[in-house]
């Protein structure tokens, strides 16, 4: 699957961060998501796969989406033949607001799995710890602030002063902030897209040791995708406030809303592609780049199984003779 499969959702999160790389800057959250959507689900359905979206994301906003159960892929038109079934998780356009405002670190996201490989997430909030593959198992959900930071900075063989710590920039992540700052270590506040900060915790030389605070459950799932293939770790848990969070938790099959989830628990597929596209330039990838004959992408392409990490740089060209190639 992971051979046949990875180049064409490739080719899905491409289009969707071309797409949605048109409408940087124009203040639309709305028409930016739509833009992504409409672009990944039209190249989704050129994809020889009968798939299924098992995380899709607008449920809490209400934006265009790609919703859960919908069936995407050849398989869906054409019945003469027989596609391997995939699971899809999507975020058609991760940092909505940062292409509606032009900020950094936008991207286009699609992770895939054999039938049963992905958690089917609630869209609820998660509170997460992420952690690259030296910092794997030292560190607890549950563990204060400072102890946690201590066991990453032992196992970076460094002072904990060293350490930057990624957490969303929202009020509800004040204490954690001052438990942070009361330990010693610096933070990198960001007002959104925790997920490619977490890629980036497991990515060597990206300036980030781990990512702490409560954000969307969905993109908790992909973050796994992809720390499965990276080999870090995520530890999470439901934020339950509600009687309503549970009745739909209990829907999507959560048996335990307290349980603590680890990476292979949120994505515990033996077969992962993740895939994922710049849309704004950002630390983790550069951003999409038009130029007169045509467009510049690059991506980030993880394989479980074949432990393959890719960087992809791809011109597309537009039509026509005269068109040159920019190297740049």
């Amino acid at each position: 699957m992971e051979q046949e499969l990875s180049l064409e959702f490739l080719r899905v999160v491409e289009q969707a961060a071309i797409a949605s790389a048109r409408t940087m800057g124009q203040g639309d959250g709305r028409k930016s998501d739509q833009a992504a959507v409409e672009a990944m689900r039209k190249e989704m359905d050129t994809v020889s796969m009968d798939g299924t979206v098992v995380i899709g994301e607008g449920e809490r906003d209400k934006a265009p989406m790609l919703y859960i159960g919908e069936r995407v892929g050849l398989a869906a038109r054409d019945k003469n033949h027989q596609y391997p079934a995939v699971d899809i998780a999507v975020d058609p356009l991760e940092g909505t607001n940062l292409c509606a405002t032009g900020e950094p670190n936008a991207i286009t996201v699609l992770a895939a799995s054999e039938h049963g490989g992905l958690l089917h997430a609630p869209d609820l909030y998660m509170e997460k710890l992420i952690v690259g593959p030296l910092c794997r198992g030292a560190v607890e959900l549950d563990a204060p602030v400072e102890q946690n930071l201590r066991a990453i900075a032992k196992r970076l063989d460094r002072d904990v002063e060293d350490l930057v710590i990624v957490v969303l920039d929202r009020p509800r992540h004040e204490k954690l902030v001052q438990d942070i700052r009361k330990a010693g270590a610096r933070i990198r506040l960001i007002s959104d897209g925790d997920l490619s900060a977490g890629i980036s915790a497991a990515v060597s030389d990206m300036g980030v040791h781990a990512v702490m605070g409560t954000g969307g459950a969905p993109e908790g799932v992909l973050t796994a995708a992809a720390l499965r293939c990276l080999n870090g770790q995520i530890l999470a848990r439901l934020v339950i406030s509600k009687p309503e969070h549970k009745e739909r938790a209990a829907k999507m099959g959560i048996k335990d809303p307290k349980r603590i989830y680890d990476t292979a628990e949120l994505a515990p597929g033996k077969k992962i592609i993740f895939a994922c596209t710049g849309v704004t330039p950002g630390g983790l990838l550069r951003g999409v780049r038009f130029f007169g004959g045509g467009t510049r992408t690059q991506s980030l392409i993880l394989t479980f199984d074949d432990r393959q990490v890719r960087f992809v740089d791809s011109v597309h060209l537009e039509k026509g003779s005269d068109v040159r190639v920019r190297f740049y």
